[in-house]
């Protein structure tokens, strides 16, 4: 009789696991559009940080990252708990928010390239300068960067736990805390190899094995591109997350982009990659323009706020 009970709480710990993992699998996916977006942020906050502090620079941030993550985590299954109904609306807030992040990156761009210019040359100067402060430039950096990863770690949350609202509060838990901690390790482990690629390369490219001086050079050469490549990626990929967001959670959509999918599909010689292709851009096109309506409003309220309080 023992045994057998033992035998079944071991077959429904190892079915719980499994809906676990299937569940996290889900979620992982959900939440690789904001991955993206991540890392191409995290990089881009330690670069400029000399050589050997750059390592120490990432462990500091990973560490201010998890400490979000014990905040964010409790607070989210806290809500799904008490007050599941919120859910939905916050997961469109976040949905909304990757949408004009993306936007705003995309103006900012455009809009202010002399700005952007005139900060790298200023950063440049504060690291050729054997006098400056480089403690101070560093916490500067690790505070930004930990700044960024809340807002960044709170829509990764909510996307996850939009994932699982409906099932019991123990494989939310899992699932949730799974992802928060696979997120963190994968996005800094993968921030520290970027931010050494040029290192490595360099390195390599000085050996006196030809082969070895090859792949140096070949790391030297992609290290810039892959960064360029992570924000463009990043950027599509927020679109596409957060207009999914939106537009799975408004009413009455699914039937329109059903029906755009089977038109697309219908179309000869093409119709299968059509097929395939038609959500993805019309959440695309769905976060762009959700995101050009949040910067106006944003942009256009902040000025009405300024005008006031003066």
């Amino acid at each position: 009789m023992a045994g057998s009970s033992l035998f079944a709480l071991i077959d429904d710990i190892a079915t719980i696991l499994d809906d676990v993992a299937l569940m996290s699998k889900v979620a992982a996916k959900k939440t690789a559009g904001v991955l993206g977006d991540d890392l191409a942020l995290n990089a881009q906050q330690v670069a400029g940080v000399r050589a050997d502090r750059e390592l120490p620079v990432v462990w500091a941030v990973a560490l201010g990252s998890l400490k979000n993550k014990a905040i964010l985590v409790p607070a989210a299954l806290a809500i799904s708990a008490f007050v599941p109904a919120a859910i939905t609306p916050l997961l469109m807030i976040g949905g909304l928010y990757l949408c004009f992040e993306g936007f705003e990156k995309i103006a900012h761009s455009i809009l202010h390239k002399e700005e952007d210019a005139k900060h790298k040359q200023e950063l440049a100067a504060a690291l050729s300068d054997p006098d400056a402060d480089m403690v101070a430039i560093e916490k500067d950096k690790i505070k930004g960067a930990v700044r960024t990863d809340f807002i960044l770690s709170a829509e990764i949350i909510v996307i996850a736990l939009g994932t699982v609202a409906g099932e019991p509060f123990v494989k939310q838990a899992m699932v949730v805390v799974g992802i928060a901690l696979v997120m963190t390790v994968g996005v800094y482990g993968i921030v520290a190899a970027i931010v050494k690629m040029d290192d490595a390369g360099l390195y390599l490219s000085q050996r006196a094995n030809g082969a070895a001086r090859a792949l140096g050079n070949v790391l030297l050469a992609a290290a810039p591109r892959l960064m360029k490549l992570l924000s463009v990626v990043g950027t599509a990929a927020m679109f596409m997350v957060g207009g999914g967001i939106l537009v799975h959670g408004t009413p009455g959509t699914h039937d329109i982009v059903h029906h755009a999918t089977e038109v697309a599909a219908a179309v000869p010689a093409l119709g299968p990659v059509l097929g395939f292709i038609t959500p993805s851009v019309i959440d695309a096109v769905a976060g762009v323009l959700a995101g050009a309506l949040a910067l106006v409003v944003v942009t256009i309220g902040g000025k009405m706020l300024r005008s006031f309080k003066k």
